[in-house]
């Protein structure tokens, strides 16, 4: 293992794995992977909870947290403002193309959430540097060992608050001018995630990818480098080291496990779907993100199509509706099922079971070793 990123993050396999789950997070960390767990949306109250509930059972092992910071954000929010003042500027051409969608497909557009939290009006706005400072702020209370950034830089803030716990900064980057800006700013380790990866993603493929940074972040000064995109087994983790990468970053692969918060409905769609049944949309989201193919992300590609809004906005306005979508399918809303999708990477063509967490880090664990003994093999 790279000493370097085992004495930056305490990692003992260099298997990292991202999840909104924190029961994810925990077995993962405790079979000798690395969690992190994704707070993308959650309020900094929601943040201690799961945070607090991981440092009881991780067993004393080392996980981090990710949040999602956007450098280039179009719609800023002033202080004080909710999630209810950004609602109110969703045009309504696009409420009443959601809802007659989900019309269509069976799914009660207008079916109170009364449990689904995250559609509270009252709730701090999305992705804001506001927030993401009360998270921070929540995050650095916890033994964490690292926390990471997705799309751009992290915050000046976060650079400085994790040098000052002595914590890892990681940063996401899906180019080569991305990586040189991400070192430039002093962050520890980067994440070089390939288009094939699920959720945000540029459009360079992993296998280019991985060379392409560390070839523009060579002699600048020592940062490790985790390779990410459509990373599902052991044999593909000790290809992308001998490519060069210091570990691998991982994501769709937990989506598949008994633990992960994908509905049942989901979990089935990924055993059945190729990797070729993903795209990049931005019907999630308002950014390019990889997710799979379903009538959603169909309607959005459309020529009717009002066109996705800018982020937050477009999450805003999708969320809710995928909540509903997913428990009308979850109730036996055959034609809702249509409509069921998640962020996911190519990598669900490789998916064939829902295993437990811990059995997929024994699963690389054994795969990297025996690439190991065969590529010694060659070496004879």
């Amino acid at each position: 293992m790279n000493g370097r990123l085992s004495e930056l993050t305490g990692a003992e396999f260099p298997l990292f794995a991202f999840s909104h789950c924190r029961d994810v997070v925990a077995a993962v960390s405790k079979a000798g992977g690395f969690g992190v767990f994704g707070a993308a949306g959650v309020t900094p109250a929601e943040l201690e909870t799961e945070l607090a509930w991981i440092d009881a059972h991780v067993g004393g092992k080392p996980y981090g947290v990710d949040l999602l910071i956007p450098e280039n954000l179009i719609v800023r929010t002033q202080r004080g403002m909710t999630r209810g003042d950004l609602a109110a500027s969703i045009p309504e051409m696009h409420r009443t193309f959601v809802r007659d969608l989900l019309a269509r497909h069976g799914v009660d557009a207008d079916r109170p959430l009364p449990d689904y939290n995250r559609d509270d009006p009252s709730r701090p706005p999305p992705y804001q540097f506001e927030t993401g400072e009360a998270l921070m702020d929540v995050a650095f209370r916890h033994p964490i060992a690292l926390i990471a950034n997705a799309l751009g830089v992290p915050p000046a803030s976060m650079l400085e608050r994790a040098r000052a716990h002595k914590v890892a900064c990681a940063a996401l980057v899906g180019a080569r001018e991305h990586a040189i800006r991400q070192v430039e700013a002093g962050v520890d380790i980067v994440v070089a995630q390939g288009t094939e990866a699920g959720g945000h993603c540029g459009e360079v493929s992993t296998m280019v990818l991985i060379p392409e940074v560390l070839r523009a972040i060579e002699g600048m000064r020592p940062v490790p480098v985790l390779a990410a995109g459509g990373i599902m087994t052991g044999r593909q983790m000790a290809g992308c080291m001998a490519m060069g990468a210091a570990g691998v970053w991982t994501g769709s692969v937990w989506l598949a496990t008994s633990e992960a918060e994908t509905s049942p409905v989901f979990r089935e769609k990924m055993v059945a779907a190729r990797s070729r049944d993903t795209i990049r949309s931005r019907g999630r989201t308002g950014k390019p993100a990889r997710q799979l193919k379903s009538a959603w992300t169909d309607a959005w590609e459309a020529a009717d199509s009002p066109g996705p809004l800018t982020m937050p906005l477009q999450g805003i306005i999708s969320e809710p509706a995928m909540q509903r979508v997913n428990r009308a399918a979850e109730g036996g809303n055959a034609e809702a099922r249509a409509l069921v999708s998640y962020f996911v990477g190519q990598g669900v063509g490789l998916v064939d079971s829902i295993p437990s967490a811990r059995q997929v880090v024994a699963s690389f664990m054994e795969e990297f070793a025996e690439a190991l003994e065969d590529m010694r093999a060659f070496t004879v």
